[in-house]
């Protein structure tokens, strides 16, 4: 039996804030900004390289609802993402290496917080999947 994680919602006080970060900071695709009625609105974003979005939205979760952490985004140079988000403006923590694997941590603009993880080739190889 497939079971697939294909979408995370991400509590948000500022739709349009959240939408402008991920878009032109971290550098989420948009995939989808629409408003089905009943005033609710569904911005659904996804990472360069994933099967797997973010959505944020009005009518998705409470604007007070507890912040979803530490999320995992795995990158072949963690170093390179981290220096490219900088350059984008995002706060991202020093690179630190915690036995063979990196990490560098951010937030979004509503506590939401990311790992960027660098896993280390042979580590990937012997755990396929």
């Amino acid at each position: 039996m497939d079971m697939r994680l294909e979408l995370v919602p991400l509590p948000t006080a500022d739709v349009d804030r959240s939408k402008q970060f991920y878009v032109e900071r971290v550098g989420f695709g948009l995939d989808h900004d629409v408003e089905p009625g009943n005033g609710m609105r569904v911005v659904q974003l996804t990472p360069p390289g994933s099967a797997c979005s973010i959505v944020v939205g009005v009518g998705m979760s409470a604007p007070d609802a507890p912040r979803v952490q530490n999320l995992h985004l795995v990158v072949d140079d963690v170093e390179a993402v981290r220096a490219q988000l900088v350059d984008r403006g995002v706060e991202v923590s020093a690179v630190h290496d915690v036995g063979g694997v990196k990490y560098a941590w951010f937030s979004d603009p509503d506590g939401n917080s990311w790992a960027l993880q660098e896993i280390p080739a042979h580590v990937r190889a012997s755990h396929p999947g």
